[in-house]
């Protein structure tokens, strides 16, 4: 599962001095449920969800990813978690398989089993009319399947997605949302952050509602 307790991050901006992204966040997202985080641009989504994956460290606080800190024990997290968000980049000069096999590697996997990995992401995700075109010469939509294909290779128990279906076409942003119904239904955890309502009541089974870096709201979409 994911914890958080008390999570603040600070920034120091040279013209205004500190200025607080996250303020004070706890929540917690189990197995086979979607847990959305849901606000405005700049509300502090972002920042919470690179925290939570260890890209960045809090200011404060603590954070634990399936009974490992965040901070303390970063590699453990990284080996759990598939983390998507929208300044996840591609090698331009590399097509769709080279892409998969070079973080497959990342992750661990080798012969047939990375071999295996690839074909079944390839295939989930509709990679196979792209799979051997530069990433350069991709759509916007074929990127982003490449990157949550990138993203769940390892097969990982807990998925991060922050504003996975911004600028996706229809058909695409369907796809990314039947897999993340589907990693529920097999146990993962998910936390989803977006600022699109109807998604938010398609998928997650609770939200938390996060307004100028502060949780403002909890519950059901029913409740809230």
């Amino acid at each position: 599962m994911i914890e958080a307790k008390d999570l603040v991050k600070v920034f120091t901006d040279s013209k205004n001095g500190e200025v607080r992204a996250v303020d004070g966040v706890a929540l917690q997202a189990h197995p086979g449920q979607v847990l959305g985080v849901l606000g405005v641009n700049g509300a502090g989504k972002t920042t919470l969800l690179r925290m939570l994956s260890t890209v960045i460290q809090p200011t404060s606080g603590t954070a634990v990813i399936d009974g490992f800190d965040t901070v303390k024990d970063s590699e453990e997290v990284r080996k759990r978690i598939g983390f998507l968000s929208g300044s996840t980049a591609l090698y331009g000069r590399l097509n769709a398989r080279e892409v998969l096999t070079y973080f497959g590697g990342f992750y661990g996997l080798q012969g047939d089993q990375l071999k295996q990995r690839i074909e079944e992401v390839i295939e989930r995700f509709g990679i196979e009319p792209f799979a051997d075109r530069l990433c350069d010469k991709m759509s916007t939509g074929q990127k982003q399947r490449v990157s949550i294909a990138r993203a769940v290779l390892h097969d990982p128990p807990i998925l991060m997605f922050d504003e996975p279906t911004s600028g996706l076409d229809v058909l695409t942003a369907q796809t990314v949302m039947e897999f993340i119904e589907e990693a529920r239904e097999a146990g993962r955890t998910i936390l989803y952050s977006t600022h699109i309502m109807s998604e938010a009541q398609r998928l997650c089974d609770n939200i938390c509602i996060i307004h100028e870096c502060v949780i403002r709201g909890e519950g059901t979409p029913a409740e809230l």
